[in-house]
């Protein structure tokens, strides 16, 4: 699938979410492959592609227990996180996936390259 396509198909995921991405994350997720996902080197973290946000967010209810967020990776218990709320937010933020409505979540980069770069 050719990047062309992936947009579109990040446009259409946006539609049946009724949000948009932040405009940094949008160019991000249209270089994974559909399926992929992006692995942070030797960290364990992954980010996921766009055809698999919708079932990620659904299987562990972000929408139930953080509203204003929507999960766009994991490394074990620990999920990372864009804001739904405020499309010129481009952060990224954690919280651990057991604790989700309870504790506040953590920003951990002001995008989502720049959290990439912790650990390069």
């Amino acid at each position: 699938m050719d990047r062309k396509e992936i947009k579109n198909r990040i446009v259409e995921l946006e539609e049946r979410l009724d949000f948009k991405f932040p405009t940094q994350y949008v160019g991000f997720l249209s270089e994974i492959n559909d399926g992929d996902v992006f692995e942070v080197k030797n960290t364990g973290i992954c980010l996921y592609s766009y055809s698999d946000l919708e079932e990620r967010n659904r299987t562990y209810q972000v929408h139930e227990f953080e509203p204003g967020y929507f999960m766009v990776g994991q490394d074990g218990d620990l999920a990372y996180f864009i804001n739904r709320k405020n499309l010129n937010d481009n952060s990224i933020y954690s919280n651990n996936l057991g604790a989700l409505g309870a504790l506040d979540m953590k920003k951990e980069a002001d995008n989502v390259f720049d959290f990439i770069r912790l650990f390069e």
